[in-house]
């Protein structure tokens, strides 16, 4: 063999070497992300742009190389740790899971309660979940709605709230436009607000339309709506009102101190209460008094509600 045709051998072998080397480099180069990382369906190209845009490591080659792995699983997956080699990093695009944890947001409770609650069940800060809220919203409560949310061990303060809000979100849009063929967020948070009261006021779903005709009609009287509902806010969800505290409470949620309603919703509602706030029956109650039954009865007179209270009280 001539020396001409090892120097070409040579040349060869060493641009090989320098693609097997290059290409062992690529793959052990670091890739930082969250923990946990949310995949969307989609094809594996959408993918890799997502993580492009949201300043993972990642590069078109990657699309390539996630085809030798396999497709990516959409859903949440759990990358065990924020920096891993683009080796591990795909691998575990198409092979780990992250663990589910169903979180309850009940209708009536309190953003406050619920940070509680994401804080135990998520192994979560409570400080750093209500930091964030006010960094991503600007409503002081009912910016969530009452759901069963699977959401996976690991996520971070800032991800929990971000899909939490925009989950809510999506779904309060999705009922506005229904309605009202549009959405309008400071109108749709008035009606929040007064289905913050009829969901902590009704006993349940049927009485809600007529909840919410009597705090109409109290409002169009100009009286005040005295309602204990509206003192069960924050901290006090499950507090009960007592006439101390009626005395002592001076925030606008105390509606037996200011007339009108509170300023910002008493807790998240249901889109049965935002439809009875929407939809108020047609009535002249201006009272209402929980019987034995557990029920209330409604009244349109003092006297009779009067009455409503001695039996409910005997």
């Amino acid at each position: 063999m001539n020396d001409k045709a090892l120097t070409i051998i040579k040349w060869i072998f060493d641009i090989v070497l320098i693609i097997v080397l290059s290409f062992m480099y690529y793959l052990n180069e670091p890739v930082n992300s969250p923990r946990v990382i949310y995949i969307p369906e989609g094809s594996i190209g959408k993918i890799i742009t997502q993580m492009h845009s949201k300043n993972y490591n990642v590069s078109k080659l990657d699309i390539f190389l996630l085809r030798i792995f396999g497709s990516p699983q959409s859903g949440w997956i759990d990358m065990k740790t924020t920096l891993n080699s683009r080796w591990d990093f795909l691998y575990k695009l198409t092979t780990a899971k992250a663990a589910l944890q169903n979180i309850t947001l009940i209708p009536g409770e309190t953003t406050y309660i619920f940070f509680d609650q994401l804080a135990e069940q998520l192994r979560l800060d409570r400080d750093t979940l209500k930091k964030e809220y006010a960094l991503q919203t600007s409503q002081i409560e009912g910016a969530f709605v009452p759901n069963t949310y699977r959401l996976p061990i690991g996520i971070t303060e800032k991800v929990v709230i971000r899909v939490l809000l925009n989950e809510s979100n999506l779904q309060m849009k999705k009922v506005s436009q229904k309605i009202f063929g549009l959405y309008n967020e400071k109108k749709w948070f008035q009606f929040v607000t007064i289905a913050s009261i009829i969901e902590k006021e009704s006993a349940n779903i049927q009485e809600m339309p007529l909840v919410s005709s009597v705090i109409y009609n109290r409002l169009k009287k100009g009286m005040k709506l005295q309602m204990d509902g509206t003192l069960n806010y924050g901290q006090y969800s499950h507090i009960k009102v007592t006439p101390l505290r009626i005395r002592e409470d001076t925030s606008t949620y105390n509606t037996y101190r200011y007339s009108g309603l509170p300023e910002n919703p008493v807790c998240n509602v249901s889109f049965n209460a935002i439809r009875a706030a929407i939809f108020p029956a047609k009535s002249d109650y201006l009272y209402f008094m929980r019987s034995k039954k557990g029920t209330h009865d409604f009244s349109c007179n003092y006297s009779t509600h009067l009455d409503n209270i001695s039996r409910a009280t005997k």
